[in-house]
């Protein structure tokens, strides 16, 4: 079963997001307290736990919202998805994929240097709240 394995959010752009108990979806603008959140494409982000598990392989303290991003998921591939496609996160959220993967900038984040890699600009995945809602870690996630 895919699930949410979680929730990150930062109020300012350009800073790691940190994980919350609970974040709260809204219809059209993304994250609520989110600074990523508003009247665009790329209102919500998504990533792979099992890629950031990749990283945490050389940077073993790396921390959840280390990539900025708001949900980090388990046992779905992101990667499979394409622009247009609806995710259900659990009874009541719905997104729609809108990104696949971003440029990086100022040539690179903290963990490209320290890596020489990123994955969120192959991997990651942006979307719109299409329907929102709370979500929370453990909820189900599915292409719908």
């Amino acid at each position: 079963m895919a699930y949410v394995e979680a929730v990150c959010l930062s109020h300012k752009k350009g800073i790691v997001k940190k994980e919350q108990n609970h974040v709260v979806a809204l219809e059209n603008w993304g994250i609520d307290g989110d600074a990523h959140a508003g009247d665009w494409h790329r209102q919500v982000s998504l990533l792979a736990g099992e890629s950031i598990d990749n990283v945490k392989e050389v940077l073993p303290t790396l921390k959840n919202g280390a990539f900025a991003e708001n949900i980090i998921t388990r046992g779905i591939d992101l990667m499979m998805l394409n622009i247009g496609d609806r995710l259900q996160v659990g009874d009541s959220v719905v997104l729609e994929v809108t990104q696949i993967g971003k440029e990086c900038h100022n040539k690179g984040c903290a963990i490209k240097k320290a890596t020489g890699d990123c994955i969120m600009p192959r991997e990651g995945i942006f979307a719109r709240v299409i329907q929102g809602g709370e979500i929370f870690k453990d909820l189900s996630i599915n292409i719908i």
